[in-house]
Formats: C-alpha cells, structure tokens, sequence
C-alpha cells in the first residue's frame, strides 16, 4: 500500500511562497495537482524517479520548483510569486513508471491534499 502525505498549505498573501512537502512511503514518479473550485484537478508540475526530468504547467512556469530527496522519499513544490489563481486543494501523487507522467490518469495513488490560499 503506497502512502502518502502532504503538508505545508496554508494562507499567504499574493506575492508570497509557500513550500508543499510529501512524504512517500517509497521511492516513485511523483507529482503534484491542484483542484480549485469548479475546475477539474489539473497537474501542476511532475519528476521522474530519478528526479532528472520536470514538467511544469505552463501556469506555473519560472515560479514554481518541484524537487525529491530520494533519501527520504519525499518530494517537495516550491512554490513563489504565488497568484489568487493559485487557490486550490493541492495533491501529490505517485506512479509505478520511472519515467514522468502529465495527467491525472497517469497517477495511481493519491495523498489527501493540503488547502493552499492565497488573498489578494
């Protein structure tokens, strides 16, 4: 049973940053998704196992950075220049592939999020 577990959420003012951090209960492709209000849960960055390859949704580019400590099993976003769009209920998720995926449905197991908001 792969686990997951995210933390970090929170409130901070347009302009700010805050860092997500998940914990794994093994090494895998991670990512991270958010699911705002009205809007399907949409991925929001994702690294290989090997941590050599990051996508990025285009929303979040040269904002946001995701990372892993394969040593822990813990993958982190870090998240800068945070918007109002950016409010949602984010998610980390694993696959049993190596290589990264880009979709919800490329995820198998999922954590049960952490709230981020951010006022204007």
């Amino acid at each position: 049973q792969v686990q997951l577990v995210e933390s970090g959420g929170g409130l901070v003012q347009a302009g700010g940053s805050l860092t997500l951090s998940c914990a794994a209960s093994g090494r895998y492709a991670m990512g991270w998704f958010r699911h705002a209000p009205g809007k399907e849960r949409d991925v929001v960055a994702t690294i290989s196992w090997s941590g050599d390859t990051k996508y990025y949704a285009d929303s979040v580019k040269g904002r946001f950075t995701i990372s892993r400590d394969s040593a822990k099993n813990a993958v982190y976003l870090q998240m800068n220049s945070l918007k109002p769009e950016d409010t949602a209920v984010y998610y980390c998720a694993a696959r049993l592939a190596t290589r990264i995926g880009f979709s919800r449905g490329e995820y198998d197991y999922w954590g049960q999020g952490t709230q981020v908001t951010v006022s204007s």
